[in-house]
């Protein structure tokens, strides 16, 4: 089974661009982030023309995830148990997260974790509680069932590591790459969710995120925010990757690459 992950920046202004990459690499499943749009404002029908099973979930014009599959798709969820809403006072729980399970048994969440903002800014404390969530239902999954096949995939807004963005000078004092945010995201691991993609595409220089400002993309200044993380029966399956950098070319482009993994299952 072919499974990809990609932030669409827009599935309404990149729906031909989503047909062709399912086509071009044989993808049967695809979660998607940043979809921008409600499910009722989406034109499926490409998608179920060429044989895939739409699941959608967006409130307005920002975030919103989406998961694709030719294999099936049952057991939708469209909330992360346990994720605090934004803004805390109006009680909403934004359209980020997706889950469902496709093929045998695979339980996939597409994820659009929040940015962050600034270091002072609300939505920082907003984001390290929500990845706390995600490590919470996570760890939970593989206590009730340590067999199970999950993966949690999607846009960490994250980089764990230095090597993980073109310059830890540039952001000194920035998002991403703080300590309380990578320690957020290794608690994720470390309740058992591998990185099924960093073991054959190791860095520095491997990214997944360039920025549309400043000629990031062709300067190769990127960071590596984009993840599949696995169960150890997902990883244990695990026949290859790759990371899709050919996606982030030419014009109207997202501005993140497809992170594509192969699974025997």
């Amino acid at each position: 089974m072919r499974i990809a992950t990609w932030n669409i920046n827009s599935l309404r202004a990149r729906m031909d661009r989503v047909v062709a990459f399912l086509e071009r690499h044989d993808v049967d499943v695809l979660a998607l982030q940043e979809i921008k749009a409600k499910p009722a404002q989406l034109d499926l029908a490409p998608l179920t023309a060429a044989g895939y099973e739409v699941a959608a979930h967006g409130l307005n014009q920002w975030n919103g995830v989406a998961l694709i599959s030719r294999v099936g798709l049952s057991d939708v969820r469209d909330q992360l148990p346990g994720v605090p809403t934004w803004p805390e006072e109006d009680g909403v729980v934004e359209a980020r997260a997706l889950g469902g399970i496709v093929g045998d048994g695979l339980r996939i969440w597409s994820l659009y974790v929040p940015n962050g903002r600034e270091l002072e800014h609300p939505h920082y404390a907003y984001k390290l509680r929500w990845l706390e969530a995600l490590r919470a239902e996570g760890a939970r999954e593989l206590a009730a069932d340590p067999q199970a096949r999950a993966i949690l995939c999607g846009d960490f807004n994250v980089a764990p590591l230095d090597e993980d963005v073109w310059s830890m000078e540039f952001f000194e004092g920035k998002t991403h790459v703080t300590e309380p945010e990578r320690a957020a995201f290794r608690a994720v691991v470390e309740a058992g969710y591998a990185d099924l993609v960093r073991p054959e595409h190791p860095g520095p220089g491997v990214y997944t995120y360039w920025d549309y400002q400043a000629l990031r993309f062709p300067k190769r200044e990127g960071m590596r925010i984009d993840f599949l993380l696995g169960t150890p029966a997902v990883e244990a399956a695990l026949t290859g990757s790759f990371i899709d950098r050919e996606e982030r070319k030419g014009k109207g482009a997202s501005d993140h690459a497809p992170v594509v993994i192969d699974v025997d299952l």
